[in-house]
């Protein structure tokens, strides 16, 4: 499989959410550990789904799924700050990952909105 699809990257999946909850508490695997690795696949997972259905408002449809999925990531790093489980550092990195990402997807949004 490519590593990206629409030059949308998988980088969320790819080293980042799912890297840094190794490293979480392991009472914390049903928890944040669990979302934040759902919600990181999920991006991807959609990205990737929309490319295979059959129609452009499907991909819309799907992209708009991703892009609240790249919210929830930004949610559970911010709680996962919150908790002490990543710095701040960390935090800055990951969540700027993200917001360029759901630009990446609204920008993709709106070329095919005028197709």
């Amino acid at each position: 499989m490519s590593s990206s699809f629409g030059g949308i990257p998988r980088s969320l999946e790819r080293g980042g959410c799912h890297k840094i909850t190794k490293k979480f508490p392991k009472d914390e695997l049903y928890g944040v550990i669990s979302q934040l690795r759902r919600a990181s696949s999920s991006v991807p997972a959609n990205i990737v789904e929309g490319f295979y259905r059959h129609s452009t408002k499907e991909l819309i449809n799907f992209l708009f799924n991703a892009r609240g999925s790249t919210g929830e990531v930004i949610y559970f790093l911010l709680l996962s700050k919150d908790l002490g489980y990543i710095d701040q550092e960390r935090y800055i990195k990951m969540r700027e990952k993200c917001e360029l990402l759901a630009m990446s997807i609204n920008a993709l949004i709106n070329s095919l909105n005028k197709k």
